[in-house]
């Protein structure tokens, strides 16, 4: 089984690399799931909205998961019950409208895509690691993806390390700058630290490089603006799963920038 995986899609530079590369990476890399971040889509960064939901599924998303902007655009109270292809993250606490999981069929298997969210630095939350701890016999299959939302290196690196040999893949998103330690654990799960993000390339993370700038020097609040000209970078990764066990054979990077151009 084959997964394509992209991480976090930024405004509208950011959907329209999905337009014009996620058909091409799905023509030259033959994945059977591709699973897409869309939680900073919408024009502003922050969110995402129906019309970019479906986009995401026409363009070839077959799942697409979120994080800490889960709700950050209210429109998607009105259609997040019937998104049956949109994952935000399981450990939400309460009762929080949507899904933090969703299963995938292929051929004879059946993928699990699960969304967690990290603690540390981030919005109170309910343990991941409990949560996920929890959710392990009701996905009942071996073949598990976890997109694992959080700022910390070490609270991703812990949770895959957690959860080794037990799911097939863990691979972070939220930080936006794609980590080069893709690697198989023991016990045979896939692991990224951060897969980075799809959007615009000249900016910082994904926002106009003045205002972050800004308020480094000043330390005063700044309002953060999409950066809406200028070229595209995609980042993702491809996971190679046995079989038979749902183990990871393989994890490699994905990254088309300027500097790094698609070549099929």
């Amino acid at each position: 089984m084959r997964i394509l995986f992209v991480g976090d899609v930024v405004g509208n530079i950011g959907v329209d690399m999905i337009h014009e590369y996620l058909p091409q990476l799905k023509r030259d890399l033959k994945p059977q799931v591709t699973i897409v971040n869309g939680e900073n889509s919408t024009p502003v960064g922050r969110g995402i909205s129906q019309s970019i939901y479906k986009q995401l599924l026409k363009d070839g998303a077959d799942v697409v998961t979120m994080g800490n902007h889960t709700w950050d655009n209210a429109e998607l109270y009105d259609f997040i019950g019937g998104a049956n292809r949109l994952v935000r993250p399981a450990n939400f606490p309460g009762d929080t409208p949507g899904q933090g999981w969703t299963k995938v069929k292929v051929n004879q298997q059946v993928l699990a895509v699960v969304n967690m969210q990290g603690r540390v630095f981030m919005n109170p939350m309910d343990d991941p690691f409990a949560k996920m701890k929890e959710l392990l016999p009701e996905l009942d299959t071996d073949f598990v993806f976890v997109d694992f939302h959080a700022e910390t290196t070490s609270e991703k690196r812990a949770f895959a390390m957690r959860y080794a040999g037990k799911v097939s893949a863990v691979v972070g998103t939220h930080t936006h700058v794609q980590t080069s330690d893709a690697q198989v654990l023991r016990g045979g799960t896939a692991f990224m630290t951060e897969a980075g993000m799809t959007g615009p390339a000249d900016s910082v993370l994904g926002m106009q490089a003045d205002s972050v700038i800004e308020r480094f020097e000043n330390q005063r609040p700044t309002r953060y603006t999409v950066q809406e000209v200028g070229p595209g970078i995609l980042s993702g990764a491809v996971i190679d799963l046995n079989d038979k066990t749902g183990h990871a054979a393989s994890i490699k990077p994905i990254l088309i920038s300027p500097q790094h151009p698609y070549q099929s």
